[in-house]
């Protein structure tokens, strides 16, 4: 995988988050306590393997530039400031003519997603397209009724829709033909003049999570996510129960990626594997699982996990929620 830059659209008022961004631009809005949307961005970035970050800013700039500096957790950090608005198109023009014409990935800058970017970025270097877009299936913002006849038959609340939406991540080859547009929007200027002209390829992953941060109802939602949820190199861990008995976690690895080498002084665990395939890689013996598999890992027993497609498995366990003893990560901390 050669090198890739990044970039990220950081300018936009978030009008309808206000008054929350009167005062603070919109991908430093906390999910959790401490740690913003664009934290989250720049974290999957480096897990990526993309270490040089390009930041589109505009209003309130310098608050992105205190809060991250030109270095950030291993990622250098550069700033590009569009003086006024003048939509998406004019800000990754920008970008793009800063970088020449090396590959990037670009994101807007109000996305929580889950997705591989390194294998997006894989993918992409072998496409025959210029352009990849990420797409993700559509969860309906609204609740569904069924019917049959002439009576109602049921209710589903946001199902995920049979549509797929642009999921605001895109990878580059190099620089692009803008055509005859200067500003605007570029997802209504230059991609569809793409399309037309057969020059857009896409990237998909199902089943992952995925919110563009645009409104108080979606901040709400999204912090609901995180409350029980740490991100992790490999993906994310979550806390679904714990009580004076046992514990209960939700771990999503993403495809191609590993935990690190540990083991638990006292924690037994049972693994349930919920989706996906891999191996539990123990010291002597690799242990391969798959769908609706169960594997128990006893109190001291070396092991990582590693997911050969995007694994979620549940790890049911003794209440023991700070006993892990690391001994090789596979990962930069």
């Amino acid at each position: 995988m050669s090198n890739t830059m990044g970039m990220i659209l950081c300018g936009g008022y978030g009008k309808r988050l206000r008054p929350l961004t009167d005062t603070i631009p919109k991908p430093l809005v906390e999910i959790k306590k401490g740690y913003t949307i664009l934290d989250k961005q720049l974290f999957d970035f480096k897990n990526a393997g993309v270490e040089h970050v390009i930041l589109l800013t505009g209003f309130l700039s310098d608050k992105i530039e205190e809060r991250y500096g030109k270095e950030y957790n291993g990622v250098r950090i550069e700033y590009l400031v569009e003086e006024e608005p003048l939509g998406t198109l004019n800000a990754i023009k920008l970008g793009m003519d800063a970088i020449g014409n090396e590959q990037c990935i670009i994101r807007n800058g109000d996305v929580v997603a889950d997705l591989n970017l390194r294998k997006m970025i894989y993918l992409g270097e072998l496409s025959d397209y210029l352009l990849s877009i990420f797409i993700t299936k559509m969860q309906s913002p609204y609740g569904i009724v069924e019917i049959n006849g002439d009576r109602l038959v049921s209710f589903k609340e946001k199902p995920i829709l049979d549509y797929y939406i642009n999921g605001g991540v895109y990878f580059s080859k190099g620089s692009l033909d803008y055509g005859d547009f200067d500003v605007g929007d570029i997802e209504k200027t230059v991609f569809p003049m793409m399309a037309k002209e057969n020059k857009l390829g896409y990237y998909k992953e199902d089943g992952l999570f995925w919110m563009a941060i645009d409104t108080s109802k979606e901040l709400e939602e999204i912090r609901k996510e995180y409350k029980y949820r740490v991100d992790k190199p490999w993906g994310y861990e979550k806390i679904l129960i714990n009580t004076d008995k046992y514990l209960t976690k939700e771990l999503f690895i993403k495809e191609g990626y590993q935990t690190s080498f540990h083991y638990h002084n006292q924690k037994d665990e049972t693994m349930y594997i919920v989706n996906g395939a891999g191996y539990i890689e123990f010291e002597d013996v690799k242990h391969y699982f798959a769908k609706n598999d169960t594997v128990r890992i006893e109190p001291e027993k070396h092991h990582s996990i590693v997911a050969l497609e995007n694994t979620v498995l549940h790890e049911i366990s003794t209440p023991h929620l700070e006993d892990t003893v690391r001994i090789k990560d596979y990962y930069t901390r």
